[in-house]
């Protein structure tokens, strides 16, 4: 039996989003995938390394979403 901690991980994409439970090592890969993206942690924007030091029992939702870009032309 695997007793690895899983959380749900929540990919937002311009086709939808995807929605995984993944370990630790499984979200830091997919961040590592996606590095333009925005990570929210409980509700809060948050760096990879904030991620990856954080207690992973306490992350809860990890969501990855499409940076916003601003600006005048």
């Amino acid at each position: 039996m695997n007793s690895e901690i899983r959380t749900k991980v929540q990919i937002a994409d311009t086709t939808g989003h995807t929605e995984m439970e993944l370990t630790k090592a499984e979200t830091m890969d997919v961040i590592a995938q996606n590095r333009d993206a925005w990570i929210f942690a409980g509700n809060k924007l948050v760096q990879p390394a904030e991620l990856e030091a954080a207690n992973w029992a306490d992350v809860g939702t990890v969501q990855l979403l499409p940076g916003l870009v601003g600006g005048f032309n």
